[in-house]
């Protein structure tokens, strides 16, 4: 037996934290009755229905893309935009990414069917490395980049850097290239605090997630994570999340 909002997060249909408020809301039926209790539990016997959708669970997948610039953290565009899903077509499982990458921006993302382990991973207490590697266009000097690690405040909302690290500059090109490491992931976070020192970003890779890196992968391409990796994944996020 396990807990109703644990099975929808786990057929890949919603995130935990969303599951629940289906469930509030009265859009979950169990064997045919509406349920709005959180601590309902189900067996593989029970019959559940999410928005009057039969659920199928299915077994959870893991997958880690180099996603390449130009392409939408998401399974569907109503622009039609090409969007990361659209690179792991024989997947058949209903993948989603975790958390996201902005649209010019490349680098390691993860997308899986498990909701619940996504939930915990983009958690605001989920520690884990994420090390990007940004061209500026400017040379900005050692005392602004601490400025990031102090927290820079734009239009009301502080960002922070866990680490900067100064890796070279082109004079010549007027440019630097930065390595930037972050634990929160908010919009844009790093294009925004380049620009509220004075120094657009040229170019942006996320180069590594926790342990994970882009090592024999190119652009566009994807490999499952590993069983070691996932679990990996799921302590760090469980010791952080308070």
């Amino acid at each position: 037996m396990e807990r109703l909002q644990k099975v929808i997060a786990h057929s890949g249909v919603a995130s935990r934290r969303k599951a629940e408020k289906m469930i509030t809301d009265g859009k979950v039926r169990v064997n045919g009755k509406v349920v709005k209790e959180l601590g309902t539990k189900v067996s593989s016997n029970d019959d559940v229905e999410v928005e009057g959708v039969p659920l199928t669970k299915e077994v959870p997948v893991y997958y880690l893309l180099y996603k390449p610039r130009g392409v939408i953290s998401s399974v569907k565009d109503d622009k039609g935009r090409k969007v990361v899903t659209d690179f792991l077509p024989e997947v058949k499982e209903r993948i989603f990414p975790i958390g996201r990458l902005d649209y010019d921006t490349s680098g390691i993302l993860l997308l899986t069917n498990d909701g619940e382990l996504a939930n915990l991973l983009m958690h605001p207490s989920h520690e884990v490395d994420k090390v990007y590697i940004v061209k500026t266009k400017g040379i900005p000097d050692s005392e602004q980049l601490k400025k990031m690690k102090k927290g820079i405040t734009i239009d009301g909302e502080t960002f922070k850097a866990v680490h900067t690290k100064f890796l070279s500059s082109d004079v010549k090109k007027n440019s630097a290239i930065i390595q930037v490491i972050l634990h929160e992931g908010k919009n844009r976070q790093i294009r925004k605090m380049f620009e509220g020192l004075g120094y657009p970003v040229d170019k942006l890779k996320r180069e590594r997630y926790g342990s994970l890196t882009l090592q024999g992968l190119n652009a566009g391409d994807y490999r499952p994570l590993k069983p070691h990796e996932v679990k990996q994944l799921r302590q760090v996020a469980e010791e952080n999340v308070k």
